[in-house]
């Protein structure tokens, strides 16, 4: 069951409360200070780089692009955009740290090439720098986005239940659980994340077909061939 969490005070039409005057200094001050000490990180290759604020959710967050990903052990925002394109979000639920990828194909088609827009170097580069920061395979946990059928057209193509049916089945032979998802349909997704609480939020967007995720599809379907061929608690925002 999908549930949608409480709205706040600034979608219900009541103004949130603001501090005024010099009060509000420190708190400003430090959201300056985080977001540029983000931005002042040195990106590991394949690792989200964009960071911003969001001023819907007022915390900073960083953009995952197709083939990158992000893990952290503190509550900012991950973010992603999703068509047939696969998010998956891994959370430790001992260490509380968590991560999300975001990959465009299961794999490089024998290419050798190794790159996180496929989903098997994806979840490598995921999980070993989930490994890293003191995550352990034990206390891992899924939950995974995306898959939509987005394109009118390109179903026989089945990139997103392709991207599908290889990531619940790496998660299963990996032995980590997938505790909740939001997969296949038509809808492109919009996916934010908290690594430290373990949060996952997604909101099904307008089957309009959006520029950004229009040229994903199609950079997907350039590099595959025709082939024969949800659950858990996550909030709606």
């Amino acid at each position: 069951m999908i549930s949608s969490p409480p709205l706040s005070a600034s979608r219900t039409g009541t103004p949130p409360p603001v501090a005024s005057g010099i009060g509000n200094a420190p708190i400003l001050g430090q959201r300056t200070d985080r977001l540029m000490k983000l931005k002042a990180r040195v990106a590991k290759p394949g690792e989200a780089s964009f960071f911003f604020y969001d001023a819907h959710f007022k915390s900073e967050a960083v953009k995952i692009l197709p083939g990158e990903y992000f893990v952290f052990d503190e509550d900012l925002l991950i973010m992603t955009t999703l068509g047939s394109c696969i998010a998956t979000c891994l959370w430790d639920r001992q260490a509380k740290i968590g991560g999300m990828n975001h990959f465009m194909l299961p794999d490089n088609g024998g290419s050798g090439a190794d790159s996180g827009r496929y989903g098997s170097y994806a979840m490598e580069l995921l999980i070993n720098e989930m490994l890293k920061m003191g995550a352990s395979r034990m206390t891992m946990e899924a939950k995974v986005f995306g898959g939509g059928a987005v394109i009118s057209g390109m179903n026989s193509i089945n990139v997103g239940e392709r991207n599908t049916a290889f990531v619940m089945d790496y998660l299963k032979t990996e032995r980590i659980p997938v505790v909740s998802k939001d997969v296949l349909e038509i809808y492109p997704r919009k996916v934010c994340f908290l690594p430290h609480s373990g949060k996952a939020m997604v909101k099904r967007l307008a089957p309009t077909n959006p520029e950004a995720i229009v040229q994903q599809e199609r950079m997907a379907a350039q590099k595959v061939v025709p082939v024969s061929t949800g659950g858990g608690s996550i909030d709606l925002f």
